[in-house]
């Protein structure tokens, strides 16, 4: 599952507040869907989280692995990137692409993930359908319910 998939959401909220929400990776196993533990490995020279630790169960799939991030911030437009470092996925990159509009963001998500394990087709669209639900949806309703 290495092909990327992106997908957009409004979220009533300012690319300041819903990257606060993501840079808050204890708050994760409360929302995130199957994380079940993250741990922030070290800082960057902003404070923002640089390296981070998760632990991942969905069932079928179970993951431990490091992600790397990069942090573009502004008041219209922030980016907020990773990479797989480390661990028992294949391939995790992605971002949130998150732009100012009239009293709100959108946020576009893009990610390539490769969880290392053959799947059909059908079950690749299901994955990645729940990665981009919980990935938007929950992160909307994270962000909306905090503001």
């Amino acid at each position: 599952m290495a092909d990327q998939a992106t997908a957009s959401i409004g979220i009533n909220a300012s690319p300041r507040e819903i990257v606060d929400v993501i840079a808050d990776f204890a708050s994760y196993p409360q929302w995130a869907g199957y994380i079940k533990r993250v741990e922030v490995l070290s800082t960057g020279e902003h404070g923002r989280p640089e390296r981070v630790s998760f632990v991942l169960d969905a069932g079928v799939v179970k993951a431990d692995y490091v992600l790397t991030y990069t942090w573009d911030e502004d008041d219209a437009h922030s980016v907020v990137s990773w990479s797989l470092a480390e661990g028992s996925l294949k391939k995790n990159d992605g971002s949130y692409d998150i732009l100012a509009t009239d009293n709100a963001s959108e946020v576009t998500y893009s990610l390539a993930v490769d969880l290392g394990v053959p799947m059909l087709g059908m079950f690749k669209r299901k994955a990645e359908k729940v990665i981009m639900d919980t990935a938007l949806k929950e992160l909307k309703r994270r962000v909306e319910g905090s503001a």
